[in-house]
């Protein structure tokens, strides 16, 4: 009996085996089709990506006419390209530009290529070599508050400053700016707001082919390079405790109180110490625009101003942004220097002293205030400074 029940057992065993054979086949063939299909998929991604960044014709190419208009994105360059014939893929210039961080895109009209690669492309629009020279340039410096901004713009284009304000303010061209641009949300629209569009429009050089472009086109041209630099850093913006509107708030307190790099990205590490740890902010430059004047020093009295911009008063960031960062202010703002200092002080000659108790920048403050007081006195100023 035991010879007739050990037979079959045999049997079943040498079943399984053979099965576990067929299985590890089966496992090894599928993981080397797999490798095999990953292999094939990146090489041809590679030689697609590489296609799509050379040039179009690669022998003497054809010159095309192209016109790049005012405020241009890149996702509407990108298809102006594709359209014209001098790329691949629209698509794949967007997100090149967003990888390699690149902004600066000048409008015009430019005699491109189709035997230039995408490199070359992107550094003529950046270079703004156009076949027609710009009708009127101009250049909006950082940190200047809106109000400031809209002068500016009256006085190069030829338009009433009054006129300007008045468009910036129109809720109807506002709505229809918020479905057109990603960044623009809700809270531009927020009932204590005083300047929906405050912070949103980027200080940079501007070249218009007409002398008198209308209020609008400027509007948007800046309104585009904000978003530009959004998208390119939307990634990191999302990743933090922030929204835009919030990271656009920041920039603006950290344009007006640095004035260089260094300094940006330090205050902006005390910034986010102070946001953390539940601390108000303390900044001047809130105080002075809740107040809507530009002054040297605050005193007690401004401190006590009813303003949700105050941030004497209120904790958390301001309901909006105080003035118009530049790019390095809004990249500090969202990639803050890793710091323990809570304090800072700015002295007039632009020099900021950084401490890490209240003590310590007490005794900065108190070394060094004279110089504003000095200042504030040069302008008719004669109210005392806060502590």
């Amino acid at each position: 009996m035991s010879d007739s029940n050990e037979k079959p057992r045999n049997d079943l065993y040498e079943e399984r085996v053979s099965e576990a054979k067929v299985v590890r086949k089966i496992v090894f063939y599928s993981v080397i089709g797999l490798a095999a299909m990953a292999l094939i998929a990146i090489i041809s991604g590679y030689f697609y990506f590489s296609n799509a960044l050379g040039p179009v014709d690669s022998g003497e190419g054809e010159t095309v006419e192209v016109t790049i208009p005012i405020g241009s994105s890149s996702t509407q360059i990108g298809q102006i390209l594709e359209e014209e014939g001098l790329i691949n893929n629209g698509t794949i210039f967007r997100y090149y530009v967003r990888y390699k961080n690149e902004s600066g895109f000048q409008a015009g009209t430019y005699a491109l290529s189709t035997s230039m690669t995408m490199d070359e492309m992107i550094q003529e629009l950046k270079e703004g070599r156009v076949i027609e020279e710009p009708e009127l340039i101009f250049t909006i410096p950082e940190g200047r508050w809106l109000e400031d901004v809209a002068v500016m713009i009256a006085n190069e284009t030829g338009h009433d400053a009054e006129e300007v304000m008045s468009v910036l303010n129109d809720e109807e061209y506002l709505e229809e700016l918020i479905n057109r641009f990603s960044m623009l949300t809700e809270d531009i629209l927020q009932e204590d707001i005083r300047y929906p569009l405050e912070g949103y429009l980027f200080p940079a050089r501007y070249d218009f082919m007409e002398a008198e472009p209308s209020i609008q086109s400027v509007i948007e041209a800046m309104l585009s390079r904000t978003q530009e630099i959004i998208d390119q850093n939307l990634a990191a913006i999302e990743e933090s405790d922030y929204s835009v509107h919030e990271v656009l708030a920041l920039a603006s307190i950290i344009e007006r109180e640095a004035q260089t790099s260094e300094d940006r990205y330090k205050i902006a590490g005390v910034l986010h110490n102070r946001l953390d740890d539940g601390m108000r902010l303390e900044v001047d430059p809130t105080v002075a625009y809740a107040i809507g004047e530009h002054r040297y020093m605050t005193t007690f009295a401004d401190l006590e101003v009813q303003s949700p911009y105050n941030t004497y008063r209120n904790t958390g960031i301001p309901i909006g942004p105080i003035a118009n960062p530049g790019e390095d202010a809004i990249k500090a703002a969202i990639n803050p220097e890793d710091t323990n200092y809570l304090f800072f002080y700015a002295r007039y000659n632009g020099e900021v002293i950084y401490n890490e108790t209240y003590e310590a920048h007490n005794r900065t403050h108190q070394q060094y205030r004279q110089e504003w007081v000095e200042a504030a006195q040069d302008e008719g100023e004669t109210e005392t400074e806060t502590e």
